[in-house]
């Protein structure tokens, strides 16, 4: 069969998209090698959590992760859909430092959303997507003991204790965990626990060697107006200037100072990068490049 001109155009771009394609699988191959067998913690929420094409991304992300061997363990927030609760049943939310206050009343909220709908939802899609994930919270098998904080905050939990066996034993039987973070205590009083504090305890609990947390832009800014003033590394030793400078506030705080604290202990890399990216847990994962904001001893 003769071979018109736009067949030859349209034959040269099948060959160029399947090299592309090559190239970057080629160029991912030594990230695979270095990560396959190692934990890396996924910290999810904000606007990633939110819309559904982005929520669907991010799940294919960690399927992918998954399949070529990498421990991925899921812990998320839940803010939006608690804060969509409370609102429904007229409970008022507050803040307060960027910790959600916490009463008797919301602290039946919090679990109710967190460890009930939030968390089985991400274990079905996951599961629609083609992988496989089970749904644990804090409580499950006594994971994540707390006590609570200091200040006036209700029913915030500080963590006490990680328990990884339930973890483990989910990434050894093949599944993805998927955390929803609430704990107890000896008296089986129930916590609301920030989640980037949570996922860095288990981190550093797993000897993760990255871990990895979704925000709603594209990370650590000089100047939150201005998405030009990224700052792409921080060392650890600057995190109380940049909150006494302003430049590290509100919601941001308990999100750093978690990073802060799975660098010190241990953690081999941790990163926090825009959710609202498609893909960015994989750009981040297999690129020199990266994106976001990465903390460093």
């Amino acid at each position: 069969m003769e071979i018109t001109a736009l067949d030859g155009e349209a034959e040269k771009m099948v060959t160029d998209c399947n090299n592309i394609k090559a190239k970057v699988l080629t160029a991912a191959l030594p990230y695979i090698q270095k990560y396959t067998g190692r934990t890396v913690v996924i910290k999810y929420g904000g606007n990633a959590m939110i819309h559904q094409e982005l929520k669907k991304a991010v799940m294919s992300d960690i399927i992918l992760l998954s399949l070529v061997g990498i421990h991925v363990v899921l812990v998320h927030g839940g803010g939006p859909e608690i804060s969509g609760m409370l609102k429904k049943l007229d409970i008022p939310s507050r803040f307060i430092d960027g910790l959600r206050y916490t009463d008797e009343e919301t602290a039946e909220v919090v679990q109710m959303v967190l460890a009930g709908k939030t968390n089985k939802d991400l274990v079905s899609l996951i599961g629609q997507l083609g992988g496989k994930a089970i749904g644990l919270c804090g409580i499950d098998g006594g994971m994540i003991k707390a006590k609570k904080i200091q200040g006036d905050y209700g029913y915030v939990g500080e963590i006490t204790e990680i328990n990884t066996e339930p973890i483990t034993q989910a990434i050894q039987s093949g599944y993805i965990p998927v955390i929803a973070t609430v704990g107890t205590d000896c008296q089986g009083q129930t916590y609301n626990i920030n989640a980037d504090t949570a996922a860095a305890e288990i981190a550093a609990a797993l000897k993760a060697e990255n871990i990895i947390t979704l925000t709603d832009i594209r990370g650590l800014m000089r100047d939150i107006s201005n998405e030009n003033s990224l700052i792409p590394v921080v060392k650890i030793d600057e995190v109380e200037t940049l909150i006494n400078d302003g430049i590290i506030s509100g919601g941001m705080i308990p999100k750093v100072k978690s990073l802060k604290k799975s660098v010190l202990s241990g953690v081999e890399k941790a990163v926090m990068i825009d959710g609202r990216i498609v893909h960015s847990i994989l750009i981040e994962m297999f690129s020199d490049e990266g994106v976001g904001t990465m903390f460093i001893k």
